[in-house]
């Protein structure tokens, strides 16, 4: 599968730097490129299962979130933003949050990113979600 060009990720001068928070302040995204929306990915195996650890479905979150890029030819350095739904959220998770996404993204920039703390979300049990917008090249197809 060929990737297009990298998402080109920055952090201007005199904004706080968040790469201890595993994001991104600007994605920029390569001319001629199609667009990829990818609907919230929570923490359930391909069976549906949940683990009841935040960091295992972190984890799976992300696995399932790579296995969407990849069907519309993109992988994580095509990511320009994601949205993260976090129950119960607080500094342990957002700590485990990172722990994940560095080992996704490795010590590559990790993409724009909004964080937003929910009570709940669609499946009981579920403790996060991950939406994210990528970049493909414009002849990929969906598979």
């Amino acid at each position: 599968m060929t990737h297009p060009a990298t998402v080109v990720l920055s952090n201007p001068q005199g904004l706080y730097d968040p790469t201890g928070n595993g994001y991104s302040h600007v994605a920029q995204v390569p001319a001629g490129s199609r667009l990829l929306f990818i609907a919230g990915q929570g923490g359930e195996s391909a069976e549906g299962v949940l683990s009841a650890n935040f960091q295992d479905q972190a984890r799976q979150a992300l696995a399932n979130l790579e296995l969407a890029l990849a069907s519309g030819g993109a992988g994580w350095g095509q990511v320009c933003k994601l949205t993260l739904l976090i129950v119960d959220h607080c500094q342990e998770r957002l700590a485990e949050w990172v722990a994940e996404a560095d080992r996704a993204w490795g010590t590559a920039m990790k993409p724009t990113c909004t964080l937003i703390p929910v009570p709940r979300l669609a499946l009981d049990g579920m403790l996060i979600e991950i939406d994210a917008v990528a970049v493909a090249p414009a002849s990929s197809q969906g598979r």
